[in-house]
């Protein structure tokens, strides 16, 4: 038991964390009152006239709205389906490697680009996929022609899919990495003498063994499906390919900030902030439901 001293420093410690999260985060939201209002910033929110729905009305009226919303989900859902995807199968070849320092060197290697920012990450695949860059030569010395990764429409959303997928399969793979650690080892002993190969032991153990863990990443993660990274995209795409590059966010920063139409940026932000909070609540009831899993 705690005295009630000491449970006083770990609140007085986690003071700053909270003042800055309701500073940033919370108070933010008096200001969705904007979606409600042709705002004016010359007028400011207390003057500004207000034309309730009109706003929204008008979102669900153009095509923007639902391109944005239609390229939002199609990068969000493949990130998520691919992530996991690879994140499971290279977790369990890793769990395969019976050298514990090839493991963690292998392991060290593919987590790191996680923690290298878009910006940087960004710059080095805009040099490598350029015209003159090294894959394009490459294409070119095996006799194919150069393709525009970064400039075609119908390619650069994969562009952003996979490169996400190459920086943060290492690191979602450490959760399954985790779960396999959790599996008895007699199991794999019994199928060593029941004459069961690699693949058969990591088909019928590893796997159902990590089967509750995958259930409760993937219904956890329902609540990202309209969060398709905002920095990733804004530092690769150009208006050659916002047909089916711009997602919620970077249309949201481009109308509202860059263009003025503070009304129309601040209307899709609150609609996204209304969905996503009702795909948190869809996640969490998966994840209690389906894998046992509760915060409360």
């Amino acid at each position: 038991m705690y005295k009630k001293s000491e449970a006083f420093s770990y609140y007085l410690m986690i003071l700053p964390g909270i003042l800055l999260l309701f500073a940033f985060t919370f108070v933010p939201l008096i200001y969705s009152v904007i979606a409600f209002q042709r705002f004016n910033p010359a007028l400011g929110i207390a003057n500004s006239p207000w034309i309730g729905f009109e706003n929204f009305f008008f979102l669900f009226r153009i095509d923007d709205a639902r391109e944005v919303l239609r390229n939002t989900l199609f990068i969000a859902t493949a990130k998520i389906l691919l992530t996991q995807l690879v994140a499971i199968v290279f977790a369990l070849l890793l769990n395969e490697i019976g050298f514990m320092r090839v493991r963690r060197f292998v392991q060290t290697l593919v987590y790191l680009p996680h923690f290298l920012s878009w910006v940087i990450l960004a710059g080095i695949l805009r040099n490598l996929l350029a015209r003159n860059g090294l894959v394009n030569d490459t294409l070119v010395w095996m006799g194919f022609e150069s393709v525009s990764f970064l400039g075609a429409p119908g390619i650069f959303p994969w562009v952003i899919i996979i490169s996400d997928v190459w920086k943060e399969f290492g690191f979602e793979a450490i959760i399954y990495l985790a779960a396999l650690t959790t599996i008895d080892p007699t199991l794999y002993e019994v199928a060593d003498l029941d004459g069961a190969n690699r693949f058969q032991k990591m088909l019928y153990i590893s796997l159902p063994g990590i089967a509750p863990v995958i259930v409760l990443v993937a219904s956890l993660a329902i609540g990202n499906v309209l969060n398709a990274g905002f920095d990733q995209i804004f530092n690769l795409y150009s208006p050659i390919v916002y047909s089916t590059g711009d997602v919620i966010d970077t249309y949201v920063y481009r109308i509202g900030l860059v263009q003025g139409q503070y009304s129309i940026g601040t209307t899709v932000g609150l609609l996204k902030t209304v969905v996503s909070l009702i795909l948190i609540g869809v996640s969490y009831w998966t994840a209690s439901k389906f894998a046992n899993y509760r915060i409360f």
